[in-house]
């Protein structure tokens, strides 16, 4: 049957789907308008069958604060594709579905695809947007954060975002300071908060990898006639017991006398060394615990010590990390 120039405009108004995906819509449902909608989300579905082993390493990522600035979300809306994530509609549903999320009160990425969007569920919704995209479309991530104070960071290119709250500690200038914080979070990625959250076999398995890895490294180093790198005993202040300290402030204080340093000098000497062997030892805090890391504003403080000299009652409570990529 014949089918008018303005009917296939009028459903791709309504379903953002190409021309001739309406026009072929609606010849196969005889004019039918929503039969053609029934059309192209059957297509949406058989698109996102095909589509569901690939990989969505692209999109964007946004971060939402309620009116109070005491709630907010984040969440990461993937694709296949830079050429999709950049699409205005795509951005725009993020928006969208990080605003349903804040405003639903959701806690999770699974209570979120349940929600009803505009006449379909969230879930739904994705399908026929890959359907009309070509491309697999996902929430790969969504979080949501409750305290009295919040800070949010979304790295140039939306590829990373971070949410965080914090204890001010009566500081009237916390928002920025946390909010640099949470750039290091999105600069740094750490995976925990703190190193007594490590279990002990992982850090014992680390311990080899880290030791390996850098005993690789100097064998590269020492053929092209560069300083070799220190080869840790241990990699995590979990394995750093007052037992293992003491032997090593020991150890330091042999080495002096051996110098011949005088022993009055030691306060000035043991300390800065006893640093420099936790620093070399702590390779895996530094790279996974954020209270570990050295602070990237202040390289000469980790990030724990960073907050205490802002302000000795601040803390971080929690955060959350997303990313597209």
């Amino acid at each position: 049957m014949s089918i008018s120039a303005s009917d296939v405009a009028e459903l791709r108004k309504s379903t953002g789907a190409g021309l001739m995906d309406c026009k072929k819509a609606l010849q196969e449902s005889n004019g039918d308008y929503e039969g053609a909608i029934d059309y192209l989300r059957k297509k949406g579905q058989k698109v996102a069958e095909k589509r569901a082993d690939k990989d969505a390493n692209e999109g964007v990522v946004v971060a939402l604060l309620d009116g109070t600035g005491k709630t907010g979300v984040v969440l990461a809306l993937s694709c296949e594709t830079d050429f999709v994530a950049k699409n205005e509609g795509f951005v725009e549903l993020a928006n969208k579905l990080a605003k349903l999320g804040l405003d639903s009160k959701v806690d999770s990425r699974e209570k979120l695809m349940a929600l009803p969007f505009e006449g379909m569920t969230v879930e739904e919704k994705l399908v026929d947007q890959t359907g009309k995209t070509g491309e697999k479309i996902v929430v790969s991530a969504f979080h949501r954060l409750s305290d009295d104070h919040l800070a949010t960071y979304i790295h140039a290119g939306a590829k990373i975002g971070v949410l965080l709250a914090f204890n001010d500690g009566g500081r009237p200038d916390a928002d920025r300071f946390f909010r640099s914080l949470a750039m290091h979070i999105a600069a740094m990625n750490p995976s925990i908060m703190h190193y007594s959250e490590f279990d002990a076999d992982l850090v014992e398995k680390e311990t080899e990898s880290f030791r390996s890895r850098i005993q690789v490294e100097n064998e590269d180093l020492s053929r092209l006639g560069k300083p070799l790198k220190n080869v840790p005993q241990y990699v995590s202040r979990l394995q750093l017991t007052p037992e293992v300290l003491t032997k090593v402030e020991n150890a330091i204080k042999d080495e002096l006398r051996a110098e011949g340093k005088p022993e009055k000098m030691f306060d000035r000497i043991v300390p800065g060394k006893l640093e420099r062997f936790i620093a070399d030892n702590t390779l895996l805090d530094q790279e996974r615990c954020l209270l570990n890391q050295f602070f990237a504003l202040d390289d000469t403080k980790t990030v724990e010590a960073a907050i205490k000299a802002f302000s000795p009652t601040a803390e971080l409570v929690s955060y959350k990390r997303v990313a597209v990529r």
